[in-house]
């Protein structure tokens, strides 16, 4: 922990120095952003309503229907494949960009209820071993 004023001039220095290039982020990635920012909850409905979570979403739906654990089994690996893409590091630090700005929150919230989607998914197909 150093001194206040260093602490102050970094943060200063920081803004100052990296708001011109965050805002042209914003405006080239999401153009429709109203300059609030955005919340976790809206990053999370915002990811669900995409079309790939949509397709998991059917498909996990058509697993649990018909009670198939290794269709459920498939479509929880797809999901991770998803989330893996969503989270894997980005290079040009756009995504860190975004979310300094205020553009984009961090999907922690639509992770977690991915994880807890396909967890209870996999829970209610697995076969239950019969008992004599």
């Amino acid at each position: 922990m150093g001194s206040f004023r260093g602490r102050l001039t970094l943060t200063v220095a920081t803004t100052l120095l990296a708001s011109p290039a965050l805002a042209d982020v914003c405006d080239t990635d999401r153009p429709e952003w109203d300059g609030t920012p955005v919340t976790l909850l809206d990053e999370a409905v915002g990811l669900f309503q995409s079309p790939i979570p949509l397709f998991l979403l059917g498909a996990l739906a058509v697993a649990i229907l018909f009670r198939h654990a290794m269709g459920t089994a498939i479509v929880a690996l797809l999901w991770s494949f998803f989330i893996s893409m969503i989270i894997w590091p980005d290079a040009t630090g756009q995504r860190s960009a975004r979310i300094a700005e205020g553009c984009e929150a961090q999907p922690t919230l639509f992770i977690a209820a991915s994880a807890a989607l396909c967890f209870a998914a996999v829970i209610y197909t697995a076969r239950r071993e019969k008992r004599l």
